[in-house]
């Protein structure tokens, strides 16, 4: 345990005791709780937290999939300092990644397309959350969510928290992919979702 705990701490830094404890857990270890939680204050592991902000009101959780997705998009850059952009797309039910296409740029006929390819696996959601950015508040996304009887639910200007549950799964995904590789090529971003380095499950997100 002693070598098994501060492996997972230094591969995982911005993890806390709980989820360290369930990456200890997936990897086959039956360690008692509290003698884990015991090891961890002895080893100074800690991580201390910003304090979190309180919703205005609590948002809604659906109680079945495909009623309400989340769509959002993050950036980076190469070692090239070449930008690149990531398209998010998660299930509100479940916090399920449905999607996370990375490219250089993803107008909205691709983001679009996108979607098709979830709607194909899965059918069509009765709702959309995103904010305001250009690409989500496109002609070519309205006529698509015209078509397929889709609801586009913006939230209000400035305001993340009402977008919670995709910005959480974003903070994931910086951490554990973005700030924790430094990538060449756009293929080696694909590949680290693929490959197995990002050891995050659906009920992990739930937690979140």
């Amino acid at each position: 345990m002693i070598l098994a705990l501060p492996e997972a701490a230094e591969r995982y830094p911005r993890y806390g005791f709980e989820k360290l404890f369930q990456v200890l857990r997936r990897q086959g270890n039956a360690w008692n709780h509290k003698r884990v939680h015991r090891i961890y204050f002895l080893l100074k592991l800690i991580f201390r937290r910003r304090g979190k902000q309180r919703l205005t009101a609590p948002l809604a959780t659906p109680d079945a999939l495909n009623q309400s997705w989340f769509i959002d998009f993050m950036n980076d850059a190469l070692v090239c300092s070449r930008r690149f952009r990531i398209f998010n797309v998660v299930d509100d039910f479940n916090r399920e990644a449905l999607a996370a296409e990375i490219d250089l740029n993803i107008p909205a006929q691709q983001l679009v397309r996108v979607l098709d390819r979830i709607v194909a696996n899965r059918g069509y959601p009765l709702k959309i959350r995103m904010d305001n950015g250009p690409e989500l508040i496109s002609l070519t996304l309205a006529q698509w969510a015209e078509e397929h009887d889709v609801v586009l639910d913006f939230i209000k200007p400035g305001k993340p928290p009402q977008n919670a549950f995709i910005e959480l799964f974003n903070r994931t995904y910086r951490t554990e992919i973005l700030d924790f590789y430094m990538f060449r090529t756009l293929n080696e971003v694909r590949e680290s979702q693929n490959s197995g380095r990002w050891n995050i499950t659906a009920s992990d997100l739930i937690n979140l």
